[in-house]
């Protein structure tokens, strides 16, 4: 039995705080009709939190908007680009920890590395101060909580215009599948669904298109006065996008939504092939997986047809780094590396995201092949022979699963916590035991299923093959 949401009213002091000028500047009559649409529907959910675009009247923002980013492919490889140098020596005495001229002067490879466990215990050595919120300036600044699954939480600070960046990145990722996004004024342009106990909610709009809606509602029954709520709203607001993660979007599908998005998209955590097949079958609209992280934005966005993630934006480096810091060869596997960025708060250099890929060349520019985050585990074969995960990743995603954890312990034995809402998951079941037996041969395999809320570690083990002991 879940409880029932708050009725969701606005109360006079509530109205006035989500639409302070400072948190919506310029917010016309109809943006002030929106928000009422959007949050005092009938169906409407409970909503949690406030938020705000923060973008000023000034045309500053909307040069962002004016620039060519999406007539322009990235361009990455083991050497930066032309526009990199000069990047770095207009910014490097703006960050404590950047490199002197002396280490720079030595070349690309001799600057160091570094990692989310150097922003976690020394952020304010890798913020750009001249970004930074200074007492008595108007420039306001944004922090993002994040916490991963390194178990190195970091707080993220940033702009609205490295926010509202986002927006281009997004309809770049969306061109990429044929889909250009029409929304305006007076319609919704984007619902974000949640999944979880608790996670943030809030509705507001779009200034760069019209005032369109936006909300992020979290489809746990107990938001809710009544579960039915979530389908009858959404119908109502009909968004011309949906974004969510695989959980969420697994929990949209079981909903008796007779609205129909243009596009999905998926952020936060890995998409299997079959659960991406099966939502856009069932929502009959393209489904887009995002590579994206709160340090970086969007990375590089999944092409089914050419089986790999490409880059979205012209100022970020990437590299593919072997555990040295060396460049690897293109088309072999490393950790992906990133240099520069739309943060101007947090400029990245050489940030390793602990993530490991192959960078590919494709029709549509560089991209990110066999993506998987964390580093590599080698699993033990009952012969005595050693397995990478990407083996098992690879016979894995072509199944309909929301997310799954597959451990082994010291003695050889498998546990494989499984979410997964497919029709006949006892089938999926019996398939996942004869891959990880033709994969892993006959060890002992048990399959529980995974609730936890937060973003799990895909591979795990506690044994080591013999070159990593050594």
């Amino acid at each position: 039995m879940h409880a029932s949401a708050p009725p969701p009213t606005s109360t006079t002091t509530d109205w006035q705080a989500l639409t302070s000028p400072r948190r919506l500047p310029g917010l016309s009559a109809h943006g002030q009709a929106m928000l009422r649409r959007l949050r005092e529907h009938p169906a409407a959910p409970c909503f949690r939190d406030m938020s705000g675009h923060r973008l000023g009247t000034s045309l500053r923002w909307q040069a962002l908007f004016r620039q060519p980013w999406l007539l322009h492919a990235p361009v990455s490889s083991g050497t930066p680009p032309a526009w990199v140098w000069p990047w770095l020596l207009a910014n490097r005495h703006n960050v404590a920890d950047w490199p002197d001229w002396r280490t720079l002067s030595r070349g690309w490879h001799h600057v160091r590395t570094t990692c989310r466990a150097d922003l976690s215990s020394h952020l304010i050595r890798h913020v750009s101060r001249r970004h930074v919120q200074r007492p008595g300036t108007n420039e306001p600044l944004l922090c993002f909580s994040t916490s991963g699954t390194t178990g190195h939480p970091l707080r993220v600070p940033s702009s609205p215009l490295a926010a509202a960046a986002y927006a281009v990145l997004h309809e770049r990722a969306l061109r990429l599948h044929g889909v250009r996004t029409q929304a305006g004024r007076g319609d919704v342009g984007i619902v974000l669904v949640g999944f979880q106990q608790r996670c943030f909610t809030y509705v507001s709009v779009n200034p760069m298109r019209g005032e369109c809606g936006l909300a992020k509602v979290n489809l746990h029954p107990g938001e809710w006065r009544q579960p039915a709520d979530r389908a009858t709203y959404l119908d109502a607001m009909a968004p011309e996008l949906i974004s969510g993660d695989p959980v969420s979007l697994s929990e949209l599908a079981t909903l008796a939504l007779r609205h129909r998005p243009r596009a999905m998209l998926s952020t936060s955590m890995a998409m299997s092939e079959g659960l991406r097949s099966r939502l856009s079958a069932h929502f009959g609209c393209p489904v887009v997986d995002l590579y994206s992280m709160n340090e970086a934005g969007p990375i590089a966005a999944h092409v089914p047809e050419l089986d790999a993630f490409v880059l979205l934006q012209p100022g970020l480096h990437v590299e593919v780094l072997d555990d040295k810091g060396r460049p690897v060869p293109t088309g072999e596997r490393g950790e992906v590396t990133l240099t520069g960025g739309i943060n101007p708060c947090l400029p990245l250099l050489r940030y390793r995201t602990g993530d490991h890929a192959r960078l590919v060349w494709t029709p549509l520019g560089p991209a990110l092949r066999d993506l998987q985050g964390r580093p590599p585990v080698s699993f033990q074969h009952a012969d005595g022979s050693w397995v990478n995960n990407v083996e098992l990743s690879q016979r894995l995603r072509h199944l309909d699963l929301q997310r799954h954890a597959l451990h082994q312990h010291s003695d050889r034995s498998l546990v494989l916590r499984l979410q997964s809402d497919a029709p006949d998951i006892a089938a999926v079941h019996t398939t996942i035991r004869q891959i990880l037996r033709e994969l892993l041969g006959e060890l002992p395999l048990r399959i529980e299923a995974l609730v936890a809320d937060d973003k799990v570690r895909q591979y795990t083990s506690d044994l080591k093959p013999p070159h990593v002991l050594a």
